[in-house]
């Protein structure tokens, strides 16, 4: 049986780990070759390693100067580049209050800066064959507020800006390339974990209130993703597809917890 994204080339940032592995590994079973994008050469050429379909490629994506040869060198390669998969992020547990110019910019660097490099540079080799799937990793927390997660918050919502420009600039000048954004919930992968270890240490029972809220595996987000990613989602153009099990709708974000003595 032909594979759904069978013959397609893809790139995929932050592959080495997490929701970016996970994406990597799905879109490889369904016939893609697919290239590890991330900072992390150890994880990311173990991963590659385990299947023939994967390969690695060093890239910060918060320099836009790697971005270009890295794009170009797999273009040279193949002839194409059929999807990217903007998923590098980081998170850092701070409120407005809290946030620092340093965490500010080391947030918005690697989420908010990353995507715009990268679907810059997508466009530009994709539009030239006239098809493409650019799709942007967003959070739950670009609809509603992340009161904790202040930086991280933000550069989701402007991902998502970013998402529906691409697309509706695409669709006004006939570039045949699809941007669309996926909106997780809480994921059970390493940021996640970091994330209730941190929140737990500050006030206890942090962990065990944001497990009541819904928690998803990584293989939910890596479907929505392969769909985006395939020819079967061909008309489907500027849209943040959320990934939570109604949790925006019914539980919101985590309820505030009385600061430890």
């Amino acid at each position: 049986m032909t594979g759904r994204v069978a013959n397609k080339v893809a790139l995929i940032t932050g592959g080495a780990s997490g929701l970016g592995q996970a994406t990597a590994r799905r879109l490889a079973e369904e016939g893609a070759v697919v290239y590890i994008a991330d900072v992390n050469h150890v994880l990311g050429n173990e991963v590659a390693d385990s299947d023939a379909s994967l390969r690695f490629v060093s890239l910060d994506v918060t320099r836009e100067d790697q971005w270009e040869p890295a794009i170009d060198g797999i273009v040279a390669e193949h002839g194409k580049l059929d999807v990217l998969v903007n998923s590098a992020g980081i998170v850092e547990l701070a409120s407005i209050e809290e946030t620092t110019e340093e965490v500010w910019r080391k947030v918005n660097a690697v989420g908010t800066d990353g995507s715009f490099f990268g679907c810059k540079h997508a466009l530009r080799v994709m539009k030239k064959r006239g098809s493409g799937s650019i799709v942007n990793m967003c959070s739950t927390a670009s609809i509603f507020g992340g009161p904790r997660i202040f930086a991280y918050s933000a550069s989701k919502h402007a991902i998502r800006g970013i998402t529906k420009s691409v697309a509706t600039l695409s669709a006004q000048e006939g570039y045949g390339v699809r941007c669309n954004s996926v909106h997780p919930g809480n994921i059970e992968t390493p940021m996640l974990q970091g994330v209730r270890a941190i929140a737990d240490e500050r006030v206890p029972g942090s962990a065990k209130a944001m497990d009541q809220v819904w928690v998803g595996e990584p293989i939910d987000v890596a479907n929505m993703i392969l769909f985006l990613a395939s020819d079967e989602s061909r008309s489907v153009n500027g849209a943040a597809m959320v990934v939570d099990n109604t949790s925006t709708l019914t539980e919101g974000v985590v309820p505030r917890l009385e600061q430890s003595e």
